[in-house]
């Protein structure tokens, strides 16, 4: 079996020493042909090596793994971040669709991330970027299925409707995309860019909302006539976004 040749950039030794040791003991079909500690000597190495995977550190001695993959000019890498707790790279990453691993990284964590990673296109890359920038005009994500991955404006989403483990999206240009992740996933990614869950099953652009109708039980009358209900114990935390 041909090997998958990595390449770890990592400027603190302990973990550069365990995250070796660790893909040598677990993932036979990786081959570390080696690392750095820092921006400038990483975009060396990885010209040199042209590894097929990245394990990419965000703090480094020069500046950061975002600095990095912006100047990288190879966008059919492999790329899995390593992070410390940092909850808004999670959530950039999140958005991406590009894998990523928390310190200290997890045996199983780090096998799942190496055999299901796919090569990064430039689109996700871009996303990552303007979500970890946080001054991007247009907010977009990455929602994939086994057919397809879109890349779409959030702006463009109208609503978010749960079918058990998969999510429907619904979109301004009529279309609608399923994708086979939970809508509370969803739910902790837009909630912040004001999305509201109204209903155990629906996640709503406010940006999108035309009333909210008190009577046949409550309901949010949205743009293209839709209609989604409004769950009980939601109504006063929608009365406070609707400021009423």
């Amino acid at each position: 079996m041909k090997k998958l040749r990595a390449v770890i950039i990592e400027d603190m030794k302990a973990a550069l020493d365990l995250l070796k040791a660790d893909l040598a003991a677990n993932l036979p079909e990786v081959e570390v042909v080696g690392s750095a500690g820092s921006v400038v000597e990483g975009l060396k190495l990885i010209k040199e090596q042209r590894p097929n995977i990245l394990f990419l550190d965000i703090e480094l001695k020069d500046g950061n793994g975002f600095d990095l993959l912006e100047i990288l000019d190879d966008r059919e890498i492999r790329v899995i971040f390593t992070t410390a707790s940092d909850q808004h790279a999670i959530r950039a990453f999140r958005f991406s669709a590009i894998d990523y691993l928390l310190k200290p990284i997890q045996t199983g964590e780090l096998i799942d991330a190496v055999r299901k990673v796919k090569p990064v296109t430039t689109e996700k890359v871009d996303v990552l970027l303007d979500h970890w920038s946080g001054d991007s005009v247009e907010q977009r994500i990455t929602l994939s299925n086994a057919d397809e991955v879109k890349i779409v404006s959030v702006a463009q989403i109208i609503r978010c409707e749960s079918d058990s483990n998969y999510t429907s999206f619904y979109f301004e240009d009529e279309s609608k995309f399923l994708v086979s992740k939970t809508l509370k996933h969803f739910e902790k990614l837009l909630e912040p860019l004001g999305f509201f869950r109204s209903h155990q099953s629906h996640l709503v652009n406010m940006d999108h909302v035309q009333a909210f109708v008190k009577s046949e039980g409550g309901y949010l009358q949205l743009t293209q006539d839709m209609r989604v209900p409004v769950a009980v114990r939601k109504r006063n935390q929608l009365m406070v976004l609707l400021d009423a």
